[in-house]
């Protein structure tokens, strides 16, 4: 499983939030994401725009966390978190599809992000109560593990059952004439009749698939079945075998 590299930008807006932040990013670590944020990178002297630029660049995702104080700054480019607005919209045009910037909201009575991320879904962080949910939902799309999965599609409900045909995984009939064949060539005594069951334990699909594989080689002419326990290969299935190479010759 691989783990996911996350940048977190936020804005230094007082020692509870950069507490909160720090909490964040360590339960992150602690659900094997491997979060970023400068007050484990940096020390005294670091270069701040080549950290933000380096990381930026580099992690699968940037979690924004979007305090007032934050959007405000990202608008007007103020500060180092105009500085990432301006690396991270340079990302976002490069690939108009990408979902690597996620806003999360940490304010209180609004739902504000940068104008460059109004077009993003976000999180709502700004309730504490609802913080687990919010957090599982987080860690699901970082590790692309949704909590709910799309269905297949499945058959249409008023379709006649003689219209229904299996579904292939590659040229399945071809896969049942090649075992049908075989069974013929090992034993003179079938005289081309072989039994159902036979032939059904040479195959590793199930009874409903296989009798499907029967009634479309039956419409093909390559064999004959009589609905139950006998199938006989026809001389139209014979020069299929030929064609197909399905013997030696």
């Amino acid at each position: 499983m691989s783990t996911p590299r996350v940048f977190i930008s936020y804005s230094h807006d007082s020692q509870g939030h950069k507490k909160w932040v720090l909490d964040i990013a360590t339960r992150l670590r602690n659900n094997r994401i491997d979060a970023i944020i400068d007050q484990w990178e940096l020390k005294p002297g670091d270069d701040l725009p080549h950290f933000m630029e380096t990381h930026l660049a580099n992690s699968d995702y940037v979690l924004m966390i979007c305090t007032d104080r934050y959007v405000s700054k990202a608008n007007s480019g103020v500060g180092g978190v105009g500085y990432e607005k301006m690396i991270v919209t340079a990302e976002l045009m490069r690939s108009i599809d990408s979902n690597k910037v996620i806003p999360l909201i940490r304010q209180q009575g609004t739902h504000k992000v940068p104008t460059f991320l109004k077009t993003k879904l976000f999180l709502d962080f700004s309730r504490d109560d609802d913080l687990e949910f919010n957090f599982d939902e987080l860690i699901r799309t970082l590790h692309n593990s949704p909590l709910y999965e799309k269905p297949p599609v499945g058959n249409n409900p008023f379709a006649h059952p003689e219209n229904i045909r299996p579904e292939k995984t590659g040229d399945s009939i071809k896969e049942l004439m090649k075992v049908v064949v075989e069974l013929y060539e090992d034993d003179e005594d079938y005289e081309g009749v072989i039994e159902y069951q036979i032939i059904k334990d040479s195959m590793n699909i199930s009874r409903v698939m296989f009798d499907l594989l029967l009634l479309e080689a039956k419409e093909r002419e390559l064999i004959e079945w009589d609905g139950s326990t006998y199938v006989e290969l026809t001389d139209k299935g014979r020069y299929y075998a030929v064609e197909h190479k399905l013997i030696n010759a």
